[in-house]
């Protein structure tokens, strides 16, 4: 492989939960120049962890070098290369979507078309909440898109290893 190539790599990173360290997650990117595609944080079932994606792009040189300097950080407890065949990956969204009375019905089947819920009704407008990979995100955006999008929000990736493995 071309040591230039770019591609997309995800991160499954298990560090304690506490003050500062998304920071310093953070600020080990920002300090080495790399870009965070996405970035997703949360609390997992064991009390004082929490369980990073995040997303980036590079080489297989860069992969090393942000897994090295992860492993660094006192905080981080484990780390995975996420491979596609062996990782379940979801994105969730919210649409708000210009849904006036005489276009309220293409909207709604359009959003379940794509198992989409309707999570909010008002007047003029609906929200939806889509679940999925990010292709399938992508779709159903491009397909509200000829509706008006008002307003969107991703949530990133958020990433798990199939089968018996865990992190």
């Amino acid at each position: 492989m071309d040591s230039n190539f770019e591609k997309r790599f995800v991160l499954s990173v298990l560090v304690e939960n506490h003050a500062g360290v998304l920071s310093r997650v953070a600020g080990l990117f920002s300090r080495r120049g790399y870009n965070i595609d996405s970035l997703t944080v949360g609390e997992t079932h064991t009390p004082g962890q929490s369980r990073m994606t995040i997303v980036v792009r590079g080489n297989e040189y860069i992969l090393e070098q942000i897994e090295k300097q992860l492993a660094k950080l006192l905080e981080v407890i484990a780390i995975r290369h996420c491979t596609p065949s062996q990782t379940v990956m979801r994105e969730m969204a919210l649409i708000k979507v210009a849904a006036p009375a005489d276009k309220r019905a293409g909207v709604i089947e359009t959003a379940n078309i794509f198992r989409a819920h309707i999570v909010d009704v008002a007047v003029d407008s609906v929200v939806i909440e889509a679940t999925g990979s990010e292709e399938k995100i992508e779709s159903l955006i491009t397909l509200l898109d000829s509706f008006g999008i008002m307003e969107l929000v991703r949530t990133g990736l958020t990433a798990m290893s199939r089968g018996e493995n865990v992190l």
